[in-house]
């Protein structure tokens, strides 16, 4: 028909109007109107009926097949008892060392109890007939040098022996070397009350808890004052011996190093120990000193009839 437009040149502005109406947009960019098309094919039809947005359908986070979060409640639900186990299992590890340990204390303080009257103690005329020529401080200087050497012997014995830690065996390794400083520094504390005239009255078995008593304190005797006599192996005496022997046996942990390390170490720090200890046993004894010439004639010190065995640098001259 003349005068109308032929029908390979209506066809683009059918299709493009077309366009336009879906979109709403008025079909004013090629770029706009060519992606259009593809996006919406691509994305399946909503069953709802409800409009898509340019993404498609409601996007959704999760894809099927993925793990899923690991924070989310089930999960930690199920993670929480595996962590309180693992957490009740460490507190109850420290609480079964803390009581073994308390428990070897105990037996520690009843062995230093039954060794205290086998501890054989040299009263002030033997002293003074084997370092002849000394006054107290010098005598006093003797003893706590030997006491130094005796510590120190056993301290590296207990070294020596851990070179090669076997864990069954440490625990008694710590244990002999506690007994055996501990006798050898009541023997010096039993000596320095007889060099400064403090020896406190008794027999062997109350001279020995009254020695015991200073040893656990680190305190020098006062015989003027007989409460602290009477607390010779009380309950409260018992405690803090305990604690002392728990106090050691934390310092002495580094002694069981092995490859002789442990050896150097623990002859240094009994070494260490024990003139500190001396030092304050001396500090309370020279406040109530009294000088030989004015001391009364005392009978010769009962002797054990078991005695035990110290280092013979203890005693050495």
């Amino acid at each position: 028909m003349a005068g109308e437009t032929p029908f390979r040149k209506r066809r683009p502005w059918r299709r493009h109007g077309q366009q336009a109406q879906q979109d709403g947009t008025g079909g004013t960019g090629p770029a706009e109107g060519a992606h259009a098309p593809a996006e919406r094919s691509a994305t399946p039809p909503d069953p709802s009926g409800g409009s898509d947005d340019e993404r498609g359908r409601s996007a959704s986070l999760e894809v099927a097949g993925a793990a899923p979060l690991p924070d989310r409640p089930a999960e930690q639900d199920r993670a929480a008892p595996a962590a309180g186990g693992r957490l009740h299992a460490v507190k109850r590890g420290v609480r079964k060392s803390g009581e073994g340990a308390k428990a070897l204390a105990a037996q520690l303080a009843d062995r230093i109890i039954d060794t205290a009257p086998r501890v054989p103690v040299r009263d002030l005329a033997t002293l003074r007939r084997q370092f002849p020529g000394l006054g107290p401080e010098e005598l006093a200087d003797k003893l706590v040098t030997g006491a130094c050497r005796g510590t120190a012997t056993v301290g590296a014995g207990i070294g020596a022996a851990a070179m090669m830690p076997v864990p069954p065996a440490m625990l008694a390794e710590l244990a002999a070397e506690v007994t055996g400083v501990a006798a050898i520094e009541m023997k010096l504390v039993a000596e320095l009350h007889e060099v400064y005239g403090r020896r406190p009255p008794g027999n062997l078995g109350q001279r020995s808890g009254a020695y015991l008593t200073s040893w656990t304190e680190e305190r020098g005797i006062d015989v003027t004052r007989p409460t602290t006599l009477n607390a010779a192996l009380g309950g409260q005496m018992k405690r803090e011996l305990r604690q002392q022997i728990m106090k050691r046996m934390a310092r002495n942990l580094p002694n069981l190093l092995p490859f002789m390390i442990g050896a150097a170490v623990g002859a240094t720090m009994n070494r260490r120990d024990t003139r500190k200890l001396a030092d304050r046993i001396r500090e309370d004894l020279r406040k109530h000193q009294v000088p030989w010439d004015r001391l009364p004639a005392l009978p010769p010190l009962e002797q054990p009839a078991d005695p035990a065995v110290l280092p013979e640098a203890v005693e050495d001259p």
